[in-house]
């Protein structure tokens, strides 16, 4: 009864989130409170399971919030605009540099694990030099697309923190085995935008030209530049992540420490501070209600035994000679499974399914979520329809997002399948 009020509760949510009849946040408190309810439950059994799924997210739920806060900061002052700057002018007129700068600073722009973000960024600064050059119009969106897929596995991304909140680990378990992955992923990157760029060379050949990226920015952004403050961000920065990889402080702790620093220093005018604080503010609180609610999701499907009926249900399916293949498995179709389900669903509802089966066969069940980070809306989310950062990206470059999925697609599972396979070599997932 359980493991049927179980699925029930996740296929509602999806059916909810997916015919748009509820937001994200609703429904993933109000679905899992009426099941819960259902199974015969009373207000108070639930709430305690509310509370304790709250309690297991918060340290993420933290993380996040000063994440967006610091790399928003960051983003504020320009840290990254001497690289724009650099990487066009070396670009000049060659279509080939050109793909290859695109690709080189989405990923680097991305560190901040905000898609909308990178997607407005590079896009603006790109789409001027793509017209002039008039190289194909879909490669953009494809090299944007594909430079964010790696680098959304850094543990502050809005997807990877829905892993550890569900797993109820930390970035040290489920981003560090992972490292080598993302690195193979950003070489294959490296690879497809060398190849499509080689591939427009010589279509269109090279042509001179001069672009000021200074030109691209409103007056207000420029107001908050602190271009005399670049080497101190930019060690801040390197260093917040060297600490972060270490795990020498607590991550929640390190960026609440790191965001305050870095508005200190850049924004000592109190007044300024506040702007940039409430410039923020509505990224924040979407990404950390997300966090809570899927908190409380996640509570309740294990406070009352719904995951564990779900996992047993599952096991009795899975041919015993074929077990060790789940991990695997879950890496191979994790990608394809951004344009079905959008992450809460995937990580509060099919995650901890999995996570659950894989245990039963003596398999780290941290192994799940390694594995579904390696496409399932991260590699896979600039092509999602379920996401609206998707839009935004189509949208800036003016393209059709069926173009923009048959033309990226095959490359971006081809970014899923090599990060997979440098897993496997690594033994961040086991065969």
């Amino acid at each position: 009864m359980l493991s049927l009020l179980g699925f029930l509760t996740i296929v509602v949510f999806l059916l909810l989130i997916i015919l748009k009849k509820l937001s994200v946040v609703t429904a993933l408190v109000i679905v899992p409170l009426v099941f819960g309810l259902l199974a015969g439950f009373n207000i108070k059994d639930v709430s305690v399971m509310m509370f304790d799924g709250i309690k297991q997210v918060a340290p993420t739920g933290i993380l996040l919030m000063f994440a967006v806060l610091y790399f928003g900061t960051m983003l504020d002052t320009g840290l990254f605009d001497p690289i724009i700057t650099r990487i066009i002018r070396y670009a000049k007129g060659d279509p080939l540099k050109v793909i290859m700068g695109t690709a080189i600073l989405t990923m680097m722009v991305h560190l901040d694990g905000d898609g909308t973000a990178t997607f407005m960024i590079v896009i603006s600064a790109f789409l001027p030099v793509y017209r002039q050059l008039k190289i194909n119009k879909l490669l953009l969106p494809c090299i944007v697309a594909l430079g964010v897929g790696p680098m959304h596995l850094v543990p502050w991304s809005g997807t990877s923190a829905r892993a550890i909140a569900t797993l109820h680990t930390d970035a040290a378990h489920i981003f560090t085995p992972n490292v080598f992955a993302i690195v193979g992923g950003i070489i294959w990157v490296l690879f497809v935008a060398y190849w499509l760029g080689k591939k427009e060379r010589k279509r269109l050949k090279v042509i001179e030209f001069v672009y000021d990226h200074k030109s691209s920015l409103t007056e207000e952004q420029k107001l908050y530049r602190r271009p005399k403050l670049f080497w101190f961000n930019a060690v801040m920065t390197i260093s917040l992540i060297v600490i972060l990889m270490n795990g020498w402080i607590p991550a929640a702790v390190l960026f609440v420490i790191a965001s305050v620093f870095a508005l200190l220093i850049n924004y000592p005018n109190l007044a300024v501070q506040q702007k940039v604080l409430k410039s923020h503010g509505t990224n924040i609180f979407l990404v950390s209600g997300i966090i809570f609610a899927a908190g409380i999701f996640s509570g309740i499907l294990t406070g009352s035994g719904m995951i564990d009926g779900m996992a047993h249900s599952l096991v009795s399916l899975i041919p015993e000679h074929h077990a060790k293949l789940l991990p695997t498995l879950t890496a191979i179709t994790s990608m394809p499974f951004s344009m079905l389900f959008t992450p809460d669903a995937y990580y509060s509802g099919i995650v901890p399914v999995l996570s659950q089966a894989a245990q039963h066969y003596s398999i780290d069940a941290l192994e799940i979520g390694r594995a579904a980070l390696l496409g399932q809306m991260t590699v896979g989310f600039p092509l999602s329809p379920l996401t609206a950062s998707t839009f935004l990206l189509v949208g800036l470059s003016e393209v059709e997002l069926g173009d923009h999925q048959k033309f990226t697609f095959k490359w971006a599972f081809g970014t899923t399948i090599v990060m997979t396979i440098v897993a496997l070599l690594t033994q961040s997932i086991h065969i």
